[in-house]
C-alpha cells in the first residue's frame, strides 16, 4: 500500500526529530526550533491518527490528480518553511515588534491547515474539506498581504506554500464535485 509506506516514511521523519540528539546545543533553545518540534509532534499525531486513506482512494479524482507519494514530501517542505516563517511571525508578535492583527491571519492558517486532515480523512467529509481548504487559500492570502509592509521575505516564503494550496483547493473542489 503506497500510502503506507509514505506515511511511515513521514511518521520515522518527524520520530527523527523529536530524538534527543537530533537538535543539539543553542539550537535547541531557539524559539523557532521549539515551534517546529511543536508543529511536527502535531502532524506525528495527526498522520498516526488518520488511517482511513483507503477511503480516499476509492474517490473519483481527476486525471491530473498528483500520485500519492507526492504529498509526503511536498508536505515536509512546506511545514518546515511554515516552521520558521510563522514562527517568526508568532516572535515578533510576543516581543511587540508586530502587531497581533499582522499575526492573526497566520494564527487562523494554521488552524485551518491542521484542522484539514481530521476533516477529510476523519469525518470523511468533502464539503466541509473544500470549505476548509478555501479558508487556508483565504487565510494564507490575507497573511501575506498583512506580512508584506514588515518583513517581506516571509511574504514570498509563503510562494511555495500558496501555490501549492492553490492547487490543492482546485483539486478539493473536483473531488468534492466528482463526488458528490
Amino acid at each position: 500500500m503506497l500510502y503506507g509506506n509514505i506515511l511511515d516514511g513521514r511518521l520515522a521523519i518527524f520520530d527523527r526529530i523529536f530524538a534527543s540528539d537530533f537538535l543539539e546545543g543553542s539550537f535547541r533553545d531557539n524559539y523557532l526550533a521549539v515551534l517546529f518540534r511543536r508543529i511536527c509532534k502535531r502532524l506525528n499525531w495527526r498522520l498516526k491518527n488518520m488511517n482511513n486513506y483507503g477511503w480516499y482512494q476509492q474517490l473519483v479524482k481527476p486525471f491530473w490528480s498528483p500520485p500519492a507519494w507526492l504529498f509526503g514530501p511536498v508536505w515536509t517542505f512546506l511545514y518546515i518553511l511554515i516552521a520558521f516563517s510563522f514562527g517568526t511571525v508568532f516572535y515578533k508578535t510576543a516581543t511587540k515588534q508586530i502587531s497581533f492583527i499582522v499575526a492573526l491571519p497566520f494564527i487562523l492558517n494554521l488552524i485551518f491547515n491542521l484542522i484539514f486532515t481530521p476533516i477529510q480523512f476523519g469525518l470523511k467529509n468533502n464539503y466541509l474539506a473544500a470549505l476548509d481548504i478555501i479558508l487556508v487559500l483565504v487565510t494564507l492570502v490575507w497573511a501575506m498581504v498583512s506580512i508584506y509592509p514588515h518583513a517581506k521575505w516571509i511574504a514570498y516564503i509563503q510562494i511555495p506554500y500558496l501555490l501549492w494550496v492553490l492547487f490543492a483547493t482546485i483539486l478539493q473542489l473536483t473531488i468534492t464535485y466528482l463526488n458528490k
